[in-house]
């Protein structure tokens, strides 16, 4: 076992001998591994490999080979277990994805071999199988032993009669803690034999038979008329053709095809498909379009790096509808055209489908697609195509960042700030900071572009960092849309029969529809009611397994947790009293909807949310119909608010700004400003002017004034003096540690463990540390979670308080397993 090696290791004269290798656990070393004589010259770097860890087989990464075991290792030979099986005789990962990841999983405080896994799509890694089978003296002991009915017998007893079985079919029958336990005692008593076995990925490539011309054969029967319309259609192809799409095109049956292949007309091939994740879909045409003095201008300063190949970083400051799209689009031919390649990373997968078909309409099949939201096939088949160097342009969303491109010239971050560019789970990385490492690496450019940077961002931008470009005006000069905040509070005493829209809102609707317009009405909370409450006893249904309330989703009838998805058919009584006062507060988009269908009958109406986008390719239906007018209004969450252009749109609403404010997060503001301007972009972008309507019970707020007025460099310096002055980023480097565990007092036992251990670590390096403290979600998911928080203006002060601290709290056996380090977070929940 070694800590992870600070060089990648591969030279053609070295003797493999041995091999370190990173596996897919939460550990932060490499093993090392020695190679069998018969894989030596076949191994890479980048390979996967089976290996022996503990009692388990597991698929690793080979990432070091070692000639000898030097003095640094500190192995000795006997102690060292063999590579049990080469998985892969051409290396999925690249030497610069290795090495991207490593650096990742190094500041992140991640395992690397978790973070290699995560580089490569789902369904492409092998996974191992147990297996089980009684042996001879097994059998023995059983026939000894048939009378009785323990664990051990019933085992065996299935095991003899049905065979050798998978570990999960017993653990449907016995359950996996019971076969676990009993299988071991089993197995050291040399009952049952366990084999390992590499299940190879589910996920193949995919192939269809298909007919290309031959030269025509001498002396050969002339075709019939049927055969001769299927040789000239061949012949004007000049190419092979599927036989499924040549018999739907001639209209012809597969005995023709088949007839004229036994006479030698034509050959029948088997050929490997590509599972197009746009097909079916409707490219728009490609337009001529005359940049802006101002794209111009910044063009030019991109185009310098691109053409003296270096890095470069820029922060694209552009406001909404000011064609930061079409300045990438220019930076990726011109990347194009020096030989190298583009990635192009967007924060939602309701963005992906819009650019796709924008990019696949300029750059043809150069361009692959890649988010969770494709088949399994799909994402294998665009991955493929990457690694083969058959695609020079790459979208996707965060875990795009690892997309296997080869000779990288150009990282594009649209809407840099957004959030969903965190992983929130192990693996943690920001997708947009690693994508600046992976430019840096191969001295590329990349463009960082949002309306509403991340205050980090900006100040990287005035400090020198970054350098700062900007887009202070919308194409043609079109006036940004007019803003006005709604004081729900005058709403309110006026007396108003509906407290959830106000009257202003409602009139604008109905004004914009008899106009022929089209509005977006915001509600950044999915379900009907955000809580239950019972008007008796005063208590509300919360989940079983967390420490919130369940949302209410009528469609279903349901009480949903988002945290957890435990659910519960909703209650005609109180659990608690029995009362039938179930009161229902605190409205969702799917509350919203329904309202609005009362109130206008005439408009049609879609909702936009994670309910509504579950099956397949709905999100990408609704958002095209939307575009072409074929729906008056839509309503939706976060996903409605940013990067889309639909012309039509003149009204904006947004309900139940508050929410956001009032998240126990020092960004909360910031958040909410980014989602108002966001959103308010969506109006007005084509030749008629636009309005937002902005329904709060705290108008003075600064982020709601600042938003209104779209003015972000006022927002910056009131935000950048709070953020100053209560010492958080972007002048402190910031960690957050989480000690989660179903057992509140073992939870905390270690949490006061590992804060000893930090103050310790700590006397030399002056961090601010905080906690431990429930954190502001004290349960999820059957877990009691306390947090501490670690500030420092020093980031070597920071990890060097960390690592020792770590160190020391594992000696003082601290349960390192329930403990999860996240540095530079973006949410304290």
């Amino acid at each position: 076992m070694t800590a992870i090696s600070q060089k990648i290791i591969q030279t053609k004269d070295m003797q493999r001998n041995f091999v370190e290798v990173s596996l897919p656990l939460p550990l932060q070393q490499t093993f090392t591994y020695s190679i069998p004589s018969g894989i030596q010259d076949k191994i890479s770097i980048g390979s996967r490999v089976l290996v022996p860890f503990g009692s388990r087989s597991l698929v690793g990464y080979a990432v070091v080979f070692h000639e000898t075991l030097n003095e640094e290792l500190a192995l000795e030979p006997a102690s060292i277990k063999k590579v049990t099986q080469l998985l892969d005789s051409e290396p999925l990962l690249t030497g610069e994805i290795i090495k991207l990841t490593q650096w990742a999983a190094g500041y992140y405080l991640s395992s690397w071999g978790e973070m290699l896994k995560a580089s490569l799509p789902a369904g492409i890694n092998a996974t191992v199988e147990e297996r089980f089978q009684i042996t001879n003296s097994g059998i023995e002991y059983l026939k000894r032993n048939s009378s009785k009915r323990t664990q051990k017998i019933d085992l065996l007893q299935f095991l003899d009669e049905n065979g050798e079985t998978e570990f999960k079919e017993l653990k449907k029958t016995f359950g996996a803690s019971k076969v676990r336990r009993i299988s071991k005692e089993l197995h050291e008593l040399e009952f049952v034999s366990i084999r390992h076995q590499t299940v190879a990925s589910k996920v193949k490539t995919k192939k269809q038979k298909a007919v290309r011309l031959l030269n025509t054969p001498q002396e050969a029967k002339p075709p019939t008329k049927t055969q001769q319309e299927i040789i000239d259609f061949l012949a004007k192809t000049s190419e092979q053709l599927l036989i499924s799409e040549l018999m739907e095109i001639l209209d012809v049956g597969i005995s023709p095809i088949k007839t004229l292949a036994k006479r030698g007309f034509v050959e029948i091939i088997t050929t490997e498909i590509r599972r197009d994740p746009l097909m079916g879909f409707a490219l728009p045409k490609a337009t001529k379009i005359t940049l802006t003095d101002e794209q111009s201008a910044v063009l030019t300063k991109i185009k310098k790096p691109l053409q003296s190949q270096s890095y470069r970083a820029f922060l694209l400051h552009g406001i909404t509808g000011s064609g930061k799209t079409e300045v990438y689009i220019r930076a990726i031919k011109e990347t194009i055209s020096h030989g190298k390649s583009a990635l192009m990373l967007v924060p939602e997968i309701a963005l992906t489908p819009v650019f796709s078909k924008r990019l696949r309409s300029v750059f043809g099949k150069e361009v692959a697609i890649l988010h969770s939201s494709l088949s399994t096939g799909e994402r294998f088949d665009e991955w493929r195509r990457i690694r083969n160097g058959k695609a020079q342009v790459v979208i996707g969303t965060r875990s795009a960042v690892f997309a296997p491109l080869q000779n990288l010239g150009l990282i594009v971050v649209d809407e840099e700030h957004d959030g969903s560019y965190r992983q929130h789970e192990m693996p943690f990385y920001n997708a947009r900071d690693v994508a600046i490492v992976r430019a840096s690496n191969a001295k590329a450019v990349i463009i960082l572009g949002s309306a509403t940077p991340a205050l980090e961002s900006f100040h990287n931008s005035q400090i020198g960092k970054y350098e700062y470009l900007s887009l202070p005006n919308r194409i043609e000069n079109r006036p940004l849309a007019k803003a006005e905040i709604i004081d729900m509070r005058e709403v309110f005493a006026a007396g108003s029969d509906d407290k959830i829209l106000a009257p202003q809102l409602l009139k604008a609707i109905e004004e914009t529809h008899k106009r022929g317009e089209q509005t977006i009405i915001l509600l950044n909370r999915r379900g009907f009611s955000q809580f239950v409450l019972c008007r008796s006893c005063g208590e509300s249904i919360r989940c079983m397994n967390c420490d919130i309330t369940l949302t209410f989703h009528k469609s279903r009838q349901k009480l949903v947790c988002h945290y957890c998805s435990h659910s519960v058919t909703a209650p005609e009584k109180c659990p608690s009293c029995e009362s039938e006062f179930i009161y229902f507060l605190g409205e969702g988009t799917e509350q919203i909807e329904k309202i609005l269908e009362e109130k206008f009958p005439q408009l049609s109406i879609s909702r936009l949310d994670r309910d509504t986008t579950k099956k397949r390719r709905e999100m990408e239906n609704v958002l095209s119909a939307f575009s072409e007018g074929k729906i008056d209004m839509l309503v939706g969450t976060q996903m409605i608010a940013k990067g889309h252009d639909f012309p039509n749109v003149t009204l904006v609403g947004v309900v139940s700004v508050d929410a956001g404010l009032s998240m126990p997060d020092f960004r909360s503001a910031e958040k909410t400003f980014q989602l108002l301007t966001q959103v308010a972009g969506r109006a007005g972008r084509g030749n008629r002017k636009g309005s937002v309507l902005i329904q709060s019970y705290y108008p003075e707020h600064y982020a709601l004034q600042h938003a209104k007025e779209q003015n972000y460099k006022e927002f910056y310096k009131r935000e950048i003096e709070f953020r100053k002055s209560m010492n958080y980023p972007p002048f402190v480097a910031l960690a957050s540690i989480l000690i989660k565990h179903p057992n509140h007092n073992y939870a905390f036992e270690n949490a006061k463990i590992l804060r000893d251990s930090l103050d310790s670590a700590n006397e030399k390096n002056h961090c601010i540390v905080l906690g431990p403290a429930p954190a502001p979600l004290s349960r999820l998911k059957g877990e009691h979670r306390l947090q501490i928080l670690i500030k420092s203006r020093n980031r070597k002060h920071l990890r060097q308080t960390i690592d020792f601290a770590v160190a020391q709290a594992h000696e003082n056996n601290c349960d390192m397993k329930i403990v999860y380090i996240e540095i530079d977070p973006i949410n304290l929940l």
